[in-house]
């Protein structure tokens, strides 16, 4: 009888381990509400970033390159007479490329001559002056004006407001939930933030001679978003 015995034991003892299954399965998944909130703030930028560069064609690289080392330098020259600090604008490509002629005969097409081109980075810490320093680079021989785009430098700070606005918009959703199904919000089980700032503007400069007046330059608002994600824990219902 002693098998018999154990076989029960055993039986019994896997049932429990099952029945026991959904009270942990409970405990470690309670019941909670997830929602998200959002708010946002606009603000008027206060940095600039233009591209701007020289490109110089030759009949030899040499030629080609120290005619655009010499174009390039009087642009940096002027830029930094109109006031721009050496730290605001930095060498962002260079690159010395050789000029094929048209391929008229599906054979090899002749190097006619060479394209050498020098780009520079500059930041604008006024923006009202991005017209004025855009001016200064045609002046000096910038060829190429590139994107111009605009940024909001304390844009989290900015965000402080919109966050707790958020915040509240993710209770006020969360409520209505709780409401509708005839429970009550307890305690938030996690807080997680997601989203951002988004830029403004980026525009094209076209790289034609451009007229002795300013180019129209408007740098507007940008619109700084913010996104929180908040669980809230279900309260238990009390027993009467």
């Amino acid at each position: 009888m002693r098998p018999v015995k154990s076989n029960v034991i055993i039986t019994a003892a896997f049932a429990a381990a099952l029945l026991a299954e959904p009270a942990l399965a409970e405990d470690a998944f309670p019941s909670a509400i997830s929602v998200s909130g959002e708010a946002s703030v606009s603000a008027a930028p206060d940095l600039a970033h233009i591209d701007a560069g020289v490109a110089s064609d030759a009949r030899t690289a040499k030629e080609a390159s120290d005619a655009n080392n010499a174009a390039m330098g009087k642009v940096l020259l002027a830029l930094k007479g109109a006031g721009i600090d050496e730290k605001d604008y930095q060498t962002s490509r260079l690159s010395l490329q050789p000029q094929y002629a048209p391929n008229r005969n599906n054979g090899g097409s002749p190097v006619v001559g060479f394209r050498a081109s020098n780009r520079v980075t500059i930041k604008v810490r006024d923006v009202t002056k991005v017209a004025a320093v855009i001016d200064t680079l045609v002046g000096s021989g910038a060829n190429d004006i590139g994107n111009v785009s605009f940024e909001v430098t304390q844009a989290s700070k900015l965000l402080d407001d919109a966050r707790q606005q958020a915040v509240a918009d993710a209770r006020r959703k969360a409520e209505i939930y709780a409401r509708a199904a005839g429970v009550t919000l307890g305690a938030p089980l996690g807080i997680s933030e997601g989203g951002g700032p988004v830029p403004l503007v980026r525009a094209r400069i076209a790289a034609a001679p451009m007229a002795a007046a300013s180019v129209p330059i408007a740098a507007g608002e940008e619109t700084l978003s913010v996104t929180v994600n908040i669980t809230w824990a279900i309260k238990a219902q009390s027993s009467q």
